[in-house]
Order: C-alpha cells, then structure tokens, then sequence
C-alpha cells in the first residue's frame, strides 16, 4: 500500500489504545522536551534500522509539529511496505492539547 490516512488526535488515541506504533519526526530536542507517551523519535539516523525492524503488519501514527511533515513521511513508510500508516493531523501540538495527561519527557 503506498497510501496514509490524515487522522485527528482523538482517532490516533484509540488506534494507540488498540496497539498502534507511534513515530516522532520532530527534531531531537523537541522529542526530549515532551512527546507523545512510547513515541519513537524517528531521524535519518534510525531509519533504515526502524524499517528493518519494524512490524509492516502494525498500525504506525507519523507525528511532526502540526501535521504538515508527517504527510510526506507517512507516505514514504506507506511505500516502504507499511499496511496501515497515519498522519497526525495537528501534530504534536494537537496531540498535546488534547491529550496533555498523555505526553512524557
């Protein structure tokens, strides 16, 4: 499947409630400021080990600042073989008004 879904934070909970992976896009020291909760900060530096590892079965939520980035990079996991790849639509900063009971350092 080389396609993603734009979802809302409400949608990316209960994927998550449901056992979907989560990837930060965002740049390290925003990553370790505050994150979603069992989010990996995904860079070039991790990539091809993250695609090597990774479970092509399991739902994946790409995450950015505010929705914009993680378009393209869901579409790129979408086409490195991933069934079932998301777009936090808002990012992180949707993600955090939300939900800021479910964000960690």
């Amino acid at each position: 499947m080389d396609q993603y879904r734009c979802i809302s934070a409400q949608q990316a909970a209960e994927l998550i409630e449901n056992g979907a992976a989560v990837v930060d896009i965002r740049d390290a020291q925003s990553y370790f400021a505050l994150h979603i909760s069992d989010a990996l900060n995904l860079s070039n530096d991790n990539l091809h080990d993250f695609i090597a590892e990774a479970d092509f079965e399991r739902p994946l939520i790409v995450c950015c600042y505010h929705g914009i980035s993680s378009q393209s990079a869901a579409g790129f996991l979408a086409h490195q073989g991933f069934e079932e790849v998301y777009s936090l639509d808002g990012g992180f900063e949707g993600w955090r008004l939300a939900f800021p009971d479910r964000c960690c350092r």
